[in-house]
């Protein structure tokens, strides 16, 4: 049986790992004035925070429509039997929805598609681990099994740096961006039942990165195989240290820095740092 792995953008693999481990995506996009670009084939993070220095006004972001789904699934059913699709939170965009209607208009090909209720290098684990059993010739329903039983352990936090940005966004009143940015407020957001919600407001970034390492050795201290991501929105050296620091009081964690690319980094802001693991 021929399996194709398939995912959307914002997982934010790099293109030589998408290549190597053949792995399919479906672009969100990203637009600017009248512009719009496909995120990690038109448009870069590079070249995304750029454009957002430029701009006056935050760009608007926008899934795949289902027509663009069907005809990417059309195509993978001329050499594929089934297709592995894992997508970002169904809370925070409808491209797991649009992916699970477009699979009812395909046929021959079985659709299996993953809610992985996250996003970015979280999302991104799920699909690398589907794309290492596919090679070893694993089936789909052991796939989906093993993408269940790593979600138990998935965990991800983010501090945002910039109260403002999340205010011009439209995801936080204008009182709480005047009072948050007085007092240097670094909100740490996570993931609850699919959506990002505030997890705990601290006073500095130090001391946001501090807890999070916290909630990290939950994990962590036990000294078993886990697999973990710094993530950032175009701050490279901060995350390089952040990883380090990790490395050196985890020896048992692969530690791995990506970042936040133009859609997530639209909501998130530039500035921001995430970390995500799972226990192997």
């Amino acid at each position: 049986m021929k399996i194709a792995v398939l995912t959307d953008s914002t997982s934010y693999l790099t293109e030589s790992t998408r290549k190597r481990y053949n792995i399919e995506i479906v672009p969100l996009s990203v637009t600017f004035g009248n512009k719009s670009y496909e995120e990690e084939i038109e448009l870069d993070a590079v070249a995304f925070y750029s454009l957002v220095h430029e701009s006056k006004e935050l760009p608007k972001t926008s899934q795949p429509s289902i027509g663009y789904m069907t005809d990417k699934l059309t195509e993978l059913a001329k050499d594929y039997d089934a297709v592995i699709a894992i997508h970002l939170s169904s809370g925070i965009s409808g491209t797991f929805q649009s992916m699970q209607t477009a699979g009812t208009m395909v046929n021959n090909i079985d659709v299996r598609v993953f809610d992985s209720e996250i996003s970015c290098m979280p999302q991104g684990f799920y699909v690398l681990e589907a794309a290492r059993m596919v090679e070893k010739g694993t089936t789909p329903d052991e796939i989906i099994a093993r993408l269940n039983e790593m979600k138990q352990s998935m965990r991800a936090y983010f501090v945002v740096d910039d109260l403002q940005h999340l205010h011009r966004g439209g995801r936080l009143s204008g009182t709480q961006a005047l009072v948050g940015s007085m007092l240097q407020v670094k909100p740490i957001l996570h993931f609850v039942d699919k959506k990002i919600v505030p997890f705990e407001k601290i006073r500095t970034q130090k001391k946001a990165f501090k807890r999070i390492v916290e909630l990290f050795d939950e994990d962590a201290k036990t000294g078993e195989p886990i697999q973990a991501s710094v993530i950032h929105a175009n701050a490279p050296e901060l995350a390089e240290s952040f990883a380090q620091e990790l490395k050196n009081l985890y020896p048992n964690a692969d530690i791995n820095i990506s970042y936040f690319g133009a859609v997530i980094g639209t909501h998130l802001g530039e500035g921001s740092i995430g970390l995500g693991w799972y226990k192997e």
